[in-house]
């Protein structure tokens, strides 16, 4: 009998990876409960130094998160002692590793470059693996017309192809390319979860039509609740059902890039509705510190989703 992408994710997290240390990622918990992790994303957003992800281990069990997301870019570096001391310290600190954000882009028309991408891409996986992650974010990526993320968020990810070129041209590098990385993604037992990031997944719609072309119970969809060019109830509703993680955006100080005054308890509904049981995981965007900004966005969390 074929899993579904959920069973994989669960069935992920449960069995020992080749060659690596068993995984001790996320299994629902009792009755199906949400859990809650937060991204290490909420105390560093690119424009300051790193925020070590050790004090943010470190931060999120003070806090009572469950788990915590780690985001590649982030990281101190690829060693094997790094990672496996991240990994130690989220044991010691009962936190499960719940997924790798990575960075990497298959909208390019030479296919040399969309290689390149795709060894990013092996490369995340082998790292989440190492970690005991049984989860990998992708995304579509981008045309890169409009050069600043600044100025691609100005016009809310509406960015038009390269002359020559279509969306059409775009989503078939997607599909292929994803399509490369997943044999690598089964092997390590580690779902690939394309986000509805900023780019070609803006619209939900491409998304669902990456996803459902593609069709392997190792590729996920992870939903973002804030990445939206129009109504952001409605784009989550449209993914809920397919969701295999969540990120959870709050924009305490105002946003980085731009500010939504999101409403969880209504959320919680669309994911309730959804059958949604999987892990919610925290990305902080605002401009207050994380010190403050963390706890008041577990709170609103905690009370909307637990």
């Amino acid at each position: 009998m074929r899993m579904s992408r959920r069973q994989v994710l669960i069935s992920a997290a449960a069995a020992p990876v080749l060659g690596a240390a068993p995984t001790q990622g996320p299994a629902p918990s009792p009755g199906g409960r949400i859990r809650l992790a937060v991204s290490t994303y909420s105390y560093w957003h690119f424009r300051t130094e790193k925020y070590p992800i050790e004090q943010v281990i470190d931060d999120a069990a003070r806090l009572g998160f469950d788990g915590v997301e780690i985001l590649h870019r982030q990281m101190r570096d690829e060693t094997t002692p790094y990672l496996n001391d991240l990994k130690k310290r989220a044991f010691r600190n009962g936190l499960a590793l719940v997924m790798l954000s990575i960075h990497q882009d298959f909208v390019w028309p030479d296919a040399a470059e969309r290689q390149k991408h795709i060894a990013h891409t092996k490369r995340c996986i082998d790292i989440a693996a190492q970690l005991g992650i049984p989860a990998v974010r992708l995304n579509s990526g981008r045309w890169k017309t409009i050069k600043s993320f600044d100025d691609l968020m100005k016009v809310k990810g509406q960015e038009p192809p390269l002359d020559g070129y279509t969306n059409e041209d775009a989503v078939r590098w997607c599909i292929d390319s994803i399509q490369q990385c997943l044999p690598h993604a089964e092997k390590a037992g580690v779902l690939l979860a394309l986000e509805n990031h900023w780019g070609l997944t803006t619209d939900p719609e491409t998304l669902l039509r990456i996803y459902r072309a593609i069709n392997s119970p190792w590729l996920g969809i992870n939903l973002d609740t804030g990445n939206y060019a129009g109504d952001p109830y409605a784009g989550i509703a449209r993914l809920a059902p397919e969701a295999s993680i969540v990120q959870a955006k709050t924009y305490y100080g105002g946003g980085v890039w731009y500010t939504l005054d999101l409403d969880y308890k209504r959320i919680a509904g669309i994911l309730r509705k959804a059958g949604y049981r999987g892990w919610v995981s925290l990305e902080m965007e605002g401009n207050e510190p994380a010190s403050t900004a963390v706890p008041k966005s577990l709170k609103v969390l905690r009370e909307a989703l637990t």
